[in-house]
């Protein structure tokens, strides 16, 4: 029922993660980054957290598969939720990466479709959409 483009983060799509680190961790970063190991801390620690992942694929799988998870990028359309309110389904939204719904969907609409909403990742709907479905995000 709903839109599912791609797996994997979305074309420009970005959070940013502000971590501490100890400073013997910076330093040593720091320096694989000036021996041109790394382009820059960014880099680095990009890459170390997919290896991580990378690490844990296997386990990952498992989890999205055990528990109903959308991997990657699901787009909620007005279609899609006029679609399901005409079967008289209400939806039950679980994505691990990025949940968007359209900007055309109205509040009304959104709590008319969808059951329940959780996201682990990032969630992109309007400000009323949002509200509208507060009381459905786990």
């Amino acid at each position: 029922m709903p839109s599912n483009a791609l797996v994997g983060p979305p074309p420009g799509g970005t959070e940013k993660l502000t971590i501490n680190l100890g400073v013997v961790d910076l330093g040593q970063i720091d320096l694989l980054v000036r021996d041109g190991f790394y382009s820059n801390r960014t880099d680095l620690i990009r890459t170390a957290i997919r290896n991580q992942l990378s690490v844990h694929a296997d386990e990952l799988k498992r989890t999205v598969a055990r528990q109903s998870l959308h991997l990657g990028l699901q787009v909620l359309t007005r279609a899609d939720l006029e679609e399901a309110c005409a079967a008289n389904k209400m939806l039950q939204v679980r994505v691990v990466g990025l949940a968007k719904i359209a900007d055309d969907v109205s509040p009304k609409l959104a709590r008319a479709a969808i059951k329940s909403i959780s996201v682990l990742g990032a969630f992109q709907a309007s400000a009323s959409v949002r509200r509208a479905l507060a009381d459905r995000m786990k």
